[in-house]
């Protein structure tokens, strides 16, 4: 299969085999590794950190006895891109020769002797570029002053492939301008020495403007962990004088620049989709946002969503119900027939399913513009491109806006549940890691912003309140004591003890957690709000991802049975080990495909898109001025 093309037509059955049958975009990674080099493995690590050290509290200071004390939640900051520098070309300008013949390092060929003759032509040259880029510019043309672009006096073929990579960046949601280079045109009537100072700053303009495209589709356009503590990234690092090095050496530009970009079957999903949107025209079809009808009832706008319903059925929706829809598409009664179609619908998109049409069901088709869906695509792959390139199988993907979890293998979703998500005053991070064990009735480590913000308040008029309640409390040397015998009021935000709650029919984790440690304190668990499973919006919890089949999860990433689980929990507290590989994905996509590759929508619920489109307006801002 041809993965990439210089066609925008991208294959969109070919995607959609890809995500259905499992092929494994891994390997098509691996080939770029060995032409190139390139790549990103990262290992996520981390424990969950440790209780804090008990010091003094003076009376009267805030931390002390303030008792409106309170640990607050991370915030949203006013992203602020780094500037631009101008590239100080000073150091490649011609240098004395040497000495004596021993002193000549660098044997230069005939196009190096033009690059050094071409060089005084950047004296007065301004070129921005990102800090890094700059630095790499000079640091590379330095050790290595001959042209990338250039041969017999005009720009190469090499040239042409990255300047046609760069111009089709907006196929992966990317801003062109941000990469525009112009090829010199041959003008007869240009002097040699204009020709030579065009072609030497022209070819450092590409290498920067390479450079930045090679990053953006690497990383991404922002560092996420800038705009909040709710995201939680490892650092990509990316050789930027070694690219300058491949691409020197390499015929295959358009396939090492590609490369640089996420590998995974959804990326190329999202990109089918991107293309789909702006091909399309607005939906002609105008619904009712406020529509709501039971079974029996009737209504003109019915026709109208049942034909949006028809357009968007996947293969197995059209096995199922394509009849019914040809057949009852144009009734204004809700007949009994219809209401499988509907649940369906609502059920595929992560919804309870009831069949009762409501402002969420209509929205699914027809509450989003084409500039928002297209807007949400794009912030997809962004946020993909903070991602490993492989996303690894196994892996479990919760997506926050979906509120939902899921177990992949091999390509198939083995295991989708609902799940809650936490409140918007207690968001739960963006992140990911490796799931390492499963905790059978466990004990609750209760976060210190909880024993802060919800316990400290009662505690102060009851301290004997968490004795009774089964909570166990230990010092920062591990002793256990009374909670009774604490005085609560001496403390403010910084509490010197560990407070859990012990394995009952109560405990707020219900009978097993899944584990990936992480600074957030974040991980799956089962619960006893059960009710809480039946709301389509559930961001209800405080923070930690709830599930409505824990069992099911626990056996996928143990590589066991429900049953195997269930004997487990028969015999008390206990704890099992991961023993593969499992990343964990706790994420946040507001624009998402499936595994056949048909991309679903999702409210942002903690408003973070527009957090994103900030950072990526002031992206631009300081770029738009760059030469």
């Amino acid at each position: 299969m041809k993965i990439f093309g210089n066609k925008k037509a991208l294959a969109p059955i070919a995607i959609a085999a890809t995500l259905a049958f499992g092929q494994q975009p891994a390997n098509a990674q691996g080939l770029f590794d060995m032409l190139f080099g390139g790549g990103i493995r990262h290992n996520p690590q981390g424990e969950f950190p440790p209780p804090p050290k008990q010091r003094k509290i003076r009376p009267g200071t805030l931390d002390g006895e303030g008792g409106g004390a309170r640990i607050s939640s991370p915030t949203y900051n006013t992203y602020r891109a780094d500037k631009l520098v101008r590239v100080d070309f000073k150091s490649l300008l011609p240098a004395p020769p040497p000495a004596t013949a021993q002193d000549a390092v660098f044997m230069p060929s005939v196009t190096a002797t033009a690059f050094r003759d071409a060089v005084s032509g950047l004296s007065d040259y301004e070129l921005f570029a990102e800090p890094d880029v700059a630095k790499a510019l000079i640091a590379y043309y330095s050790a290595n002053p001959d042209f990338i672009w250039v041969s017999d006096n005009a720009p190469n073929s090499r040239a042409q492939d990255a300047v046609r990579v760069l111009g089709e960046a907006a196929s992966y949601g990317l801003t062109p301008a941000d990469y525009s280079v112009d090829i010199p045109a041959a003008v007869a009537s240009a002097t040699p020495q204009d020709r030579t100072k065009e072609l030497v700053r022209f070819e450092m303009a590409l290498s920067a403007r390479v450079l930045r495209y090679a990053q953006d589709a690497q990383s991404g356009r922002v560092d996420p962990n800038r705009m909040t503590g709710y995201y939680d990234f490892p650092a990509k690092p990316f050789d930027l004088e070694g690219a300058l090095k491949t691409l020197a050496h390499t015929q295959e530009v358009r396939t090492y620049l590609e490369s640089r970009h996420p590998q995974n079957a959804e990326y190329q999903a999202l990109r089918v989709e991107l293309e789909a949107l702006e091909a399309s025209e607005e939906n002609e079809i105008v619904v009712d946002p406020k529509l709501r009808l039971k079974p029996g009832e009737s209504s003109p706008e019915l026709p109208k969503l049942l034909t949006l319903i028809s357009r968007n059925l996947n293969d197995e929706m059209g096995g199922n119900y394509g009849e019914v829809l040809a057949r009852l598409g144009k009734s204004e009664l809700y007949e009994p027939e219809l209401v499988p179609v509907i649940k369906a619908v609502q059920q595929r998109a992560g919804m309870k399913g009831d069949g009762v049409i409501g402002p969420r069901t209509v929205a699914l088709f027809v509450g989003s513009s084409k500039a928002d869906r297209i807007g949400k695509v794009k912030v997809a792959l962004e946020e993909l491109r903070w991602m490993p390139s492989d996303l690894g199988s196994p892996r479990v993907f919760i997506n926050q806006p979906a509120f939902t979890s899921s177990y992949i293998d091999n390509g198939e979703e083995k295991l989708k549940t609902r799940v809650v998500i936490g409140r918007v005053t207690n968001q739960t991070a963006f992140f990911y890691n490796q799931i390492k064990q499963v905790d059978f009735h466990p004990y609750w480590g209760v976060p210190q912003s909880i024993i802060v913000n919800e316990m400290l308040p009662r505690l102060r008029s009851d301290p004997g309140y968490l004795d009774r309640a089964g909570y166990e409390v230990t010092d920062s040397r591990g002793r256990q004591i009374p909670s009774s015998e604490v005085d609560w009021g001496a403390y403010g935000s910084k509490i010197p003890f560990s407070v859990r709650q012990q394995p009952s029919e109560a405990n707020a984790l219900g009978e097993l957690k899944i584990l990936f440690p992480n600074k957030h304190a974040i991980y799956m668990h089962d619960t006893p709000q059960k009710s809480f499973f039946a709301r389509d919006m559930r961001a209800l919890s405080h923070g930690c991802i709830r599930l409505q089949d824990p069992r099911g999860m626990a056996a996928a990433v143990l590589g066991t049975t429900v049953d195997d689980v269930a004997e487990k929990l028969k015999h008390g507290h206990s704890t099992e080990n991961v023993t593969r590989v499992i990343p964990v994905y706790v994420a946040y996509f507001t624009a998402w495909p499936d595994l056949s590759g048909k991309v679903a929508y999702f409210d942002d619920v903690y408003d973070r898109d527009s957090k994103l489109m900030q950072a990526l307006d002031a992206t631009e801002a300081v770029r738009t001025p760059s030469s």
